[in-house]
């Protein structure tokens, strides 16, 4: 599999990929490292890698990132510079017996003075026992081992080998990166794209950050154009149709992006908000999961703060249950900005992981008898529910008892911030702790 990209060397012809009959990906992969395009932070003279290389010392490694940004490339670069031996296979593809042979293969080279990076790529699909079996080779020093993912290490690879390993992230192209990718293809295939200025950037956007979906795009572009045609942005769009977004609804960009969801109406932003609401439906999100998610928020982030967040978002959720898509996503976005822009605490949601953490701890210690019932005589002769005041016969409708257990003492659980309708509860429960207080000095 092919990543990034460099131009042909100027003592070859520059031939159009078509009548070459190889991709522009495959024609543009670079020779060194110093033509790879972008990872600046891990290529660029202070980069991690160019550390590495100038110490003469090579690690294992877990490349991390989004398809067609460098893995491949770099991995097999990373081999020419400080002359490994370079075997590739595919996690996809191969099972234990390809493992084993690529294991012997390595300590037969090794015995004759050439040390192998194995590089592996999708290594997140072989299972924890295939990932296991790496431990021994890279221990002895078999193999220098270099994974590529796109998926997450920390959910998908086991902690040994990530132990063992230097996890390296790969970062999107960037619509510069891609820029200059796409003027190396000019270069090559010496045809200029037939695109406008707001077409060629649409075109990068299209690209979403992935070179080899970008090289694919100049492909398209350039197979499609008629004599003299110069595209603008529709022409564009209906040639290449229409690319999908990066988002997997089980993985790590479904994560990335309910989390960016949740941050931004958390962080009072309703626009940055709407953004992210729009991006994971235009993705193909179902906008029920995106209902119980803001029902979520409506209660973790906002709570008492403003008593309407919760009921608008439920009625936001039944709204869409009831018209149903496109009509009810306006619904769930207007939800979207009621609770961005609603006055937040997480006091209740504190106060419950307290009282859950007493309530684990703390065993099962009774109530105080005098709010226990007493149903029958024998309970009722044993002090169940002796001394039990009515609060509503109280003056202020208000006993100010004691209601925890005596085993676990009082506990203040919820403290109202100074926002939104919390402002009038701190002032209710300021006045029953006081009231409260001057009861208890009454009884004293």
């Amino acid at each position: 599999m092919s990543d990034l990209f460099a131009s042909d060397s100027d003592d070859e012809p520059s031939v159009p990929s078509a009548q070459q009959g190889r991709p522009l990906a495959d024609q543009l992969r670079p020779r060194s490292l110093d033509e790879v395009i972008g990872q600046e932070h891990l290529l660029g003279p202070e980069g991690t890698l160019r550390r590495m290389i100038g110490s003469g010392r090579l690690g294992s490694l877990i490349l991390w990132g989004p398809p067609g940004t460098g893995k491949t490339t770099v991995a097999r670069l990373l081999a020419d510079e400080i002359d490994y031996k370079f075997e590739q296979i595919s996690a996809v593809f191969s099972g234990v017996a390809d493992l084993k042979k690529a294991f012997e293969k390595a300590r037969f080279d090794r015995m004759n003075g050439k040390r192998t990076l194995l590089f592996v790529d999708e290594i997140h699909r072989f299972n924890r026992a295939q990932q296991d079996g790496f431990l021994p080779v890279m221990e002895d020093g078999t193999i220098v081992l270099v994974g590529a993912t796109t998926e997450n290490p920390s959910f998908e690879l086991n902690a040994a080998l990530l132990s063992r390993s230097q996890v390296l992230r790969f970062e999107s192209l960037s619509l510069e990166n891609l820029e200059d990718l796409a003027k190396r293809a000019e270069a090559l295939t010496g045809q200029a794209l037939p695109l406008d200025e707001e077409a060629r950037r649409t075109m990068l956007t299209l690209a979403d950050g992935d070179g080899r979906a970008m090289l694919g795009l100049v492909e398209e572009v350039l197979a499609s154009a008629r004599p003299g045609e110069m595209m603008d942005t529709q022409t564009l769009l209906s040639v290449v149709q229409r690319r999908a977004p990066i988002y997997d609804k089980a993985q790590e960009g479904h994560y990335n992006l309910i989390s960016a969801l949740h941050k931004t109406v958390r962080g009072s932003d309703p626009d940055a908000a709407l953004y992210y609401f729009a991006r994971m439906l235009d993705a193909g999100e179902d906008p029920l999961f995106l209902a119980r998610r803001l029902i979520r928020m409506a209660v973790e982030d906002i709570g008492l703060a403003d008593p309407q967040a919760l009921p608008q978002a439920v009625a936001g959720r039944d709204a869409y249950q009831m018209l149903g898509s496109p009509e009810g996503e306006l619904a769930l976005a207007q939800v979207v900005v009621y609770l961005a822009l609603a006055p937040k605490s997480n006091a209740v949601y504190t106060a419950f992981k307290g009282a859950t953490g007493v309530a684990k701890a703390g065993g099962s210690p009774t109530p105080p008898m005098v709010i226990l019932n007493a149903p029958t005589k024998l309970m009722k002769n044993t002090g169940y529910g002796e001394g039990y005041i009515y609060d509503h016969d109280t003056p202020e409708g208000f006993s100010g008892q004691e209601y925890f257990p005596e085993k676990i003492g009082r506990h203040e659980f919820y403290q109202p911030v100074e926002r939104g309708f919390e402002r009038e509860l701190k002032k209710r429960l300021d006045y029953f702790s006081r009231l409260r207080a001057s009861k208890r000095e009454g009884e004293d």
